[in-house]
């Protein structure tokens, strides 16, 4: 694990820091070319169903990343409802970047999540920040924006500042799954998003939610406790409630309103 120097930012998590990456990064290659090996894996790990050869599981998607791409050149997004899709990623790029998203509006337990990752697994924890602390915010547009323009909020807050910190990366790993929203069925191992220019790598679309805490459990990664009080699905503590029992994993998320999505995957 390697750290940076800490910064005093106005995070509640008391161990965030303005971090950026330890190791010098390639050059990206040119955006042909990444759409090119995109396209390649997707072909490559796609398998034939029908005839019997089954999709790539996660490691191998994680074994192709790294045969094509240089650990420097990749980043890991992580929510920090668990640290499985880092953990899994690390074995075979250790010290990969992890950037975290800190809104400034999350749970005491995913910041603590955040810091057990940061301590117990081998990678570097990049802190996200929006350009504008909460009170920057309220005091433009007014309190509580999250409650009055969602929309707006997680794109000041989330996707503006994801698509900057992603800016010289060659590739992003994400852990989506297809069992999460009816909007992540079709979701694809590998492909190009063209909205960052960059490769997009979903390792664990095929996983199940028991899939990820059985992970969780046999590599005893951490786990947000969260997860087993009702929350399926993390994200900001005022945008986020328990999700009843056959509900749709998503149902808490954005709760009142017809937003499904922050935007990060759209």
């Amino acid at each position: 694990m390697s750290t940076t120097n800490p910064t005093p930012t106005a995070s509640p998590n008391p161990a965030a820091t303005t971090q950026t990456p330890t190791r010098p990064r390639p050059e990206p290659r040119p955006v042909e070319e990444l759409k090119a090996l995109a396209e390649a894996g997707a072909r490559e790990l796609a398998g034939d169903p029908a005839g019997g050869v089954p999709e790539a599981n996660p490691a191998d998607v994680i074994r192709w990343v790294s045969r094509n791409f240089d650990t420097a050149a990749c980043a890991v997004a992580c929510s920090m409802a668990d640290a499985a899709l880092p953990h899994y990623v690390a074995q075979y790029q250790p010290g990969v970047d992890v950037l975290f998203l800190d809104t400034g509006y999350h749970f005491r337990e995913t910041y603590d999540t955040r810091n057990e990752v940061a301590r117990r697994v081998d990678v570097h924890i990049v802190d996200v920040l929006p350009e504008q602390t909460v009170g920057e915010q309220d005091a433009e547009f007014g309190k509580d924006l999250f409650a009055r323009d969602p929309g707006l909020c997680c794109a000041r807050r989330k996707v503006a500042p994801l698509k900057k910190s992603l800016n010289g990366y060659e590739l992003w790993f994400t852990g989506v799954r297809r069992d999460e929203a009816p909007t992540r069925t079709n979701t694809p191992l590998i492909t190009f998003d063209e909205k960052n220019g960059l490769v997009k790598v979903n390792p664990l679309a095929a996983w199940t939610f028991d899939d990820l805490l059985d992970y969780s459990r046999a590599f005893d990664v951490p786990v947000n406790p969260l997860l087993s009080q009702g929350y399926p699905s993390i994200g900001c503590q005022p945008c986020t409630r328990p999700v009843a029992e056959g509900e749709d994993p998503r149902a808490g998320r954005w709760a009142g309103s017809t937003k499904t999505e922050c935007g990060l995957h759209t």
